[in-house]
């Protein structure tokens, strides 16, 4: 295998697996409704969680998380031995978030990409990773709105990743273009929730799927 044909498996890879929609896989297997059909119909971890099942909603958090995470971090632990530089951490960190929101496994129809964009900022720096979850936390502690939350982290993520440059880290012009990218993504997936917002509209935190 040539290692042109090498980096295509890999960034493909990465994309099958963000394809995995957990929130649709979990609500399967533990005999709950399709998250799709509900609430938002969103398939993510938020809208699991208006099911009324903190477990379900859990479990599609964390395993949606690391389906961003584990591709980026394993590039970052095994890419120098294939001569893989920033460039190729940068398009698997992409191509893990978009499969998550247009899955081949699922007719292309996926979720926001919240979780799994956590994962990825967390596998390209930890820190980044702590200082974003951080946002997203005091955001919606404070306004209750998960949409809200993800806005404002996806916002300010770029922004930590590139003043953090020699303080936390030494910023990397793919990774930065990557997480760029998928904010400009996480936004245009939002732009319904944004409305909502607006109209004072928009579901709050922990509320279940009849009354949203």
């Amino acid at each position: 295998m040539t290692d042109s044909n090498l980096l295509l498996l890999v960034v493909f890879g990465a994309y099958l697996v963000g394809s995995l929609s957990f929130a649709v896989i979990v609500s399967r297997v533990m005999g709950l409704d399709d998250p799709r059909t509900y609430g938002s119909q969103n398939p993510g971890a938020t809208n699991v969680l208006r099911s009324g099942n903190r477990q379900a909603a859990m479990y599609t958090l964390a395993l949606d998380a690391l389906k961003g995470y584990v591709p980026v971090l394993l590039v970052k632990l095994l890419g120098t031995s294939f001569g893989w530089d920033e460039r190729v951490l940068a398009l698997v960190a992409i191509s893990a978030f978009i499969g998550h929101l247009w899955p081949i496994f699922f007719g292309f129809k996926g979720g926001k990409g919240v979780a799994t964009a956590a994962g990825v900022i967390f596998g390209i720096e930890p820190i980044l990773g702590l200082a974003t979850l951080a946002t997203w936390g005091i955001v919606a502690y404070f306004f209750h709105y998960s949409s809200l939350a993800a806005i404002a982290a996806s916002l300010f993520a770029p922004l930590y990743y590139l003043f953090g440059n020699q303080v936390a880290w030494t910023t990397g012009e793919p990774q930065l273009m990557a997480l760029i990218a998928i904010s400009a993504l996480l936004l245009m997936r939002h732009q319904d929730n944004i409305t909502r917002l607006v109209l004072g509209q928009e579901s709050k935190i922990g509320e279940t799927k009849s009354q949203a």
